[in-house]
């Protein structure tokens, strides 16, 4: 198993084929990843923090749960 998700286990993590939509589809959900041309690249460690819900990235401003 390789650090990042193959094309196949991307599209079935956001329900997309292109990549425009795969993109939106991780930014809206905070999850980290880059886009390199037509290629997404996201770390399977950035999926399983946000499926247990410890690592998301806001659009809405400063995360408050991580200032103490």
């Amino acid at each position: 198993m390789t650090e990042y998700l193959n094309s196949q286990e991307l599209h079935q993590l956001t329900g997309y084929a292109r990549c425009g939509q795969q993109a939106a589809w991780l930014k809206e959900q905070g999850i980290p990843h880059r886009q390199d041309g037509s290629r997404i690249i996201v770390s399977r460690e950035h999926v399983r923090e946000w499926l247990e819900g410890k690592h998301t990235i806001s659009s809405n401003g400063p995360n408050w749960a991580k200032i103490a």
